[in-house]
């Protein structure tokens, strides 16, 4: 099987992006780990698939894959990377469209300066949505978020539950450089209170407009940056009363944008996305 492919990024968040709108593509967990192999595959941190849309009201249908070959329900960075292909290889001209995901609709918007912003639609703040079990948990409240304790081999860590149409758990902490991603991440990913384990974010507060953030991704360990981890560290120190309204979101890979109102409202989320190269691959 031949696959032609385009391997984009995202502010470092790197992606392989396939046109399957002509012919669907269903390939196993192993081949989807294949592509993504940055030593014997192409590499990417996600795998992005664009088909037809599925119904009148949206424009195409999207699915992702990390790199360990799980589908997941979103990913910012890659719906920014999804608008402009589709754009330059002349899918649609239109500069605003709608796109259904596992978890909704999302609506990615190229701007004219050649950025890109997306509505994200509306944070899940319920934890049984999110989802995480808060069963016997006493949380602590500080402002409007309810921090809840998770315990990390022999430490205890404060974590706000978000949902940006997949799981988050955000953390702040004093020095996002120093602190020990690798070793807790995969351990808040794989923490039994999320069912569907969980991305873990790490966030700086710099002051009330910028942040420094890390996220240790389900299914693809670090990565360079994360959309809607950005997104969910925002809304996170927002209603912990520590941020106001836009967020300057630094990540190793650059910096992200990220609006909300609060309560009820979208989450709008803006940011680079680069083509690098293309290619084909025989599985």
């Amino acid at each position: 099987m031949n696959i032609k492919f385009t391997k984009m990024h995202g502010a470092g968040n790197d992606f392989i992006v396939i046109d399957a709108t002509r012919a669907p593509l269903n390939l196993s967990a192993a081949q989807w780990q294949r592509l993504a192999d940055r030593r014997f595959g192409i590499g990417a941190d996600q795998i992005l698939i664009v088909e037809s849309a599925s119904s009148p009201d949206v424009d195409f249908r999207y699915r992702i894959f990390n790199a360990d070959g799980s589908e997941v329900e979103q990913c910012g960075n890659g719906s920014r990377a999804f608008v402009r292909f589709v754009t330059e290889k002349g899918l649609t001209s239109k500069s605003a469209i709608r796109v259904e995901t596992m978890s909704g609709v999302i609506e990615p918007r190229l701007e004219a300066d050649g950025s890109i912003t997306v509505d994200m639609g509306a944070p899940e703040l319920t934890p049984e949505k999110v989802p995480f079990n808060s069963t016997g948990l006493d949380a602590q409240i500080q402002g409007r978020d309810p921090l809840w304790p998770l315990q990390i081999n022999d430490k205890q860590v404060l974590v706000s539950v978000v949902s940006m149409g997949n799981p988050h758990a955000v953390q702040v902490v004093e020095d996002s450089e120093a602190f020990p991603v690798a070793a807790d991440g995969p351990l808040i990913e794989h923490h039994e209170r999320f069912p569907r384990r969980v991305n873990a974010g790490f966030m700086q507060v710099k002051d009330r407009h910028h942040i420094r953030l890390r996220v240790y991704e389900r299914g693809a360990g670090e990565t360079l940056a994360c959309g809607t981890g950005a997104c969910a560290a925002v809304v996170a120190g927002i209603r912990r009363g520590l941020l106001d309204s836009p967020v300057r979101v630094t990540t190793h890979g650059g910096e992200l944008q990220i609006a909300w109102a609060g309560e009820g409202h979208s989450v709008f989320l803006s940011g680079p996305a680069v083509t690098v190269f293309e290619g084909e691959i025989t599985l």
